[in-house]
């Protein structure tokens, strides 16, 4: 069996910076990812447009050129494809890591396809995999869903988008506009202060006129075929409804994570352990990169403060291995 400087979970934009540190520094490396090449941004909404600039998504200085300022999926795909293709980047895809096993020296991998031989592991796995669900009767109906697609699927429908941020606010707006009869249900006070700035103005004006229902401070208490319960300040409303969107955010696999042995905090926030200075975490030679370092806060990491953490470890990974400090 080969044995690997580095094993790389996880084939989304930093798991792929990760990989062209490795490969420039002369380190032996795979990326083993569960999907397509960028999986997570590939499920992303059709028209979905980033909120950082294209520069700010570039990885190892290779430019990012985008029609507009700011990119949309469909350029963000073609960019990062285009780097796995171009450097020949060693991706395994469609290939499910199962299980990390720490040895004496170094890691024995284990995947839906194969098992692997490592020196140290970087687990970029992000967070978009696993939703955050209300906990409510009804959720599991074929009407519900936790991820948004394109709009052209709801026209016509009465639909219930239940959140405030940027996926919720993105998804209410293009099914309005495709001759969809939105609702939105939002736990706070106001829309959500971190949807983009070109994006706010628009949704709250649509409120204001009516054209998109909005009910605030208001809960879903249960979700039945042809309506929804929701409870609102003021009293129950039970609404004739055909879709729910529940874009109520996504968490990192904490359960992987403490099966593997990182420790994560107590403090309902699940913060895992690792040292911001190398990303290493409590368990030697097993790293982290990318926005699963935030626990649940996945605001706190994307991919444009994120792309720095493949150089801090790589340049550790070289730092064990000359046992001196390297620069660069």
């Amino acid at each position: 069996m080969k044995e690997y400087d580095v094993l790389i979970v996880g084939g989304g934009p930093i798991g792929i910076a990760c990989a062209l540190e490795a490969q420039k520094k002369g380190l032996t490396y795979v990326v083993v990812e569960k999907g397509c090449i960028a999986n997570s941004l590939y499920n992303y909404p059709l028209n979905m447009t980033f909120f950082s600039t294209s520069e700010k998504l570039e990885i190892d200085d290779i430019p990012f050129i985008s029609i507009k300022s700011k990119p949309q999926r469909a350029e963000a795909l073609e960019y990062y494809r285009r780097i796995v293709t171009s450097n020949e980047l060693d991706l395994r895809l469609f290939e499910a890591v199962k299980d990390i096993r720490k040895e004496k020296k170094g890691f024995t991998v284990t995947s839906s396809k194969t098992v692997y031989s490592t020196k140290q592991v970087i687990v970029a796995t992000g967070f978009y995999d696993i939703p955050n669900r209300m906990g409510v009767p009804g959720e599991d109906l074929p009407k519900v869903s936790h991820y948004y697609k394109d709009p052209h699927y709801y026209a016509g429908q009465k639909v219930v988008v239940v959140g405030a941020s940027n996926s919720s606010v993105d998804a209410a707006l293009e099914i309005y506009r495709k001759g969809g009869d939105v609702t939105m249900v939002v736990r706070g006070e106001e829309i959500g202060r971190r949807v983009k700035y070109w994006v706010r103005p628009d949704i709250e004006n649509r409120i204001a006129e009516g054209a998109v229902k909005a009910w605030f401070q208001s809960t879903v208490k249960e979700i039945r075929e042809g309506e929804i319960v929701i409870n609102t300040p003021e009293v129950e409303q039970v609404l004739p409804n055909d879709f729910v969107l529940a874009l109520t955010g996504y968490m990192p696999n904490f359960a992987f994570l403490e099966k593997i042995g990182v420790k994560l905090s107590d403090d309902g926030k699940f913060y895992p352990s690792y040292d911001p200075e190398t990303m290493e975490t409590n368990v030697g030679g097993l790293y982290l990169a990318g926005v699963i370092c935030g626990g649940m806060d996945t605001h706190l990491w994307f991919i444009e403060n994120s792309r720095i953490h493949a150089k801090l470890i790589i340049k550790d990974i070289l730092r064990k291995y000359s046992g001196e400090t390297v620069s660069g």
